[in-house]
C-alpha cells in the first residue's frame, strides 16, 4: 500500500515514475551512444572508457561518471539513497 490506501498497481505510469522524486537515483552502466543521448554536453568520451549514470527516480540523467563510485558519491552529496540497475 502507498498512501495507507493505494497500491502499486494504480497508480498511472507518470505517478510510478514520480515515486522517490528527490530522494532516490539510479546508478547504472550506460554505452557511449546512452550517454551522448543523456549528457548531450559531453562530448568527447573516449570510446573504450566504462561509463556509468546517475539517473533520478524518474529518469532524468543527473550525471556522467567514468566510475561507479564517483556516481555514488554524487548521489551522497545530493543526498539521495541510491539504487543499482542493472
Amino acid at each position: 500500500m502507498i498512501n495507507g490506501n493505494r497500491d502499486l498497481a494504480a497508480l498511472t505510469a507518470r505517478q510510478f515514475a514520480r515515486l522517490g522524486d528527490g530522494a532516490i537515483a539510479y546508478v547504472t552502466t550506460v554505452t557511449l551512444e546512452d550517454a551522448q543521448r543523456l549528457f548531450p554536453e559531453a562530448t568527447d568520451i573516449p570510446r573504450n572508457k566504462q561509463l556509468f549514470a546517475l539517473l533520478a527516480a524518474d529518469g532524468s540523467p543527473i550525471m556522467l561518471a567514468d566510475s561507479k563510485g564517483a556516481a555514488i558519491a554524487k548521489a551522497w552529496l545530493d543526498e539521495l539513497k541510491t539504487v543499482t540497475v542493472h
